[in-house]
């Protein structure tokens, strides 16, 4: 679990009547972050901090939240909490907390009016605590799917996972990430689709999303966008613009089980966080944090629940 990184604490909204929620990650002091960006669809606030020649380089929190952009108001409550615990940049006059954010499009799956909002946020880091949540559908993954080719009524229920590896030397990496993706989500040591979309609204049977875009079937307008969001934390001694570098190797795992990946339907974002303790080799953390994150989205996958609304693996294998 990402939360066996010293020093980080997970903490969920979920709101299983509307079929949406947020996941704020804090951080611990020093944490440094980066991130990198490969879909055409993201819905951001604040990552301008991450990314080089920024003025600030300590991160407090990351979120990660439902309700497409007007999920990005989630921020402002963990802005809130954290600034009454005396955190953030100071600015003389106070602390601005500085809270990188991003969000899934989960409108067409529970109630399009109803998303996370400052309460939501703030709830989250009240509810925040460094014990395993579980994985599945929880936090910004209650209201994930994927495997959208065919629209939303023929898609598999996503969800939220985590993961973790250890490295020489003390060196901790952990993964959470949330899988609201456009493609089909395949299980990388068996090439097999684990979700994805399906045949038909009430078939078991997934359609094969890479196939049938080769054989001209493709999306005419945007439709529901997607996302698939991952973050990576670690205790490794890293710059920000060493962090960028893990961000970027950690798309490898998004494309190892998501096909098609990194779409213009999608707003796939990988984030690193760091907090500086042990010194490592990049080679060797890219390796852990990619592998982490590929476990945390087979995980995402595996654990999610139907709510009712879409099939869930486990609805789909009868399990």
């Amino acid at each position: 679990m990402i939360t066996q990184v010293p020093g980080f604490a997970v903490g969920h909204a979920s709101d299983y009547k509307n079929v949406t929620g947020c996941t704020v990650i804090l951080c611990p002091p020093e944490t440094i972050g980066s991130i990198d960006v490969r879909g055409s669809a993201a819905g951001t606030r604040q990552i301008d901090a991450l990314l080089g020649l920024h003025i600030v380089n300590e991160v407090h929190a990351v979120v990660i939240s439902g309700g497409s952009a007007f999920g990005l108001d989630a921020s402002g409550g963990v802005m809130e909490y954290l600034e009454e615990q005396g955190r953030g940049f100071d600015v003389a006059v106070t602390r601005v907390p500085i809270v990188p954010t991003a969000v899934i499009y989960d409108l067409s799956v529970g109630n399009c009016r109803a998303r996370p909002d400052k309460a939501s946020g703030y709830a989250a880091c009240q509810a925040a605590h460094t014990e395993p949540h579980g994985d599945g559908s929880i936090g910004a993954g209650t209201g994930a799917s994927v495997g959208k080719l065919l629209g939303i009524k023929n898609a598999t229920k996503g969800g939220l996972g985590t993961s973790f590896q250890t490295g020489p030397n003390g060196l901790k990496v952990g993964a959470l990430t949330v899988v609201n993706a456009f493609g089909d989500v395949v299980d990388p040591a068996t090439g097999e689709i684990i979700a994805g979309a399906r045949t038909a609204p009430d078939s078991k049977e997934f359609a094969d999303a890479v196939r049938l875009i080769r054989q001209g079937v493709v999306r005419k307008r945007f439709g529901e966008p997607n996302t698939t969001i991952g973050v990576i934390a670690t205790n490794a001694r890293l710059t920000r613009e060493e962090a960028q570098k893990i961000a970027q190797i950690g798309h490898n795992a998004l494309a190892r089980t998501i096909r098609p990946v990194h779409t213009l339907f999608d707003g796939d974002i990988v984030f690193v966080l760091a907090r500086p303790e042990v010194k490592t080799d990049m080679h060797l953390l890219g390796l852990l944090g990619e592998k982490a994150l590929e476990e945390a989205i087979i995980s995402a996958v595996k654990n999610a629940h139907g709510l009712g609304v879409l099939p869930s693996y486990q609805d789909l294998r009868g399990e």
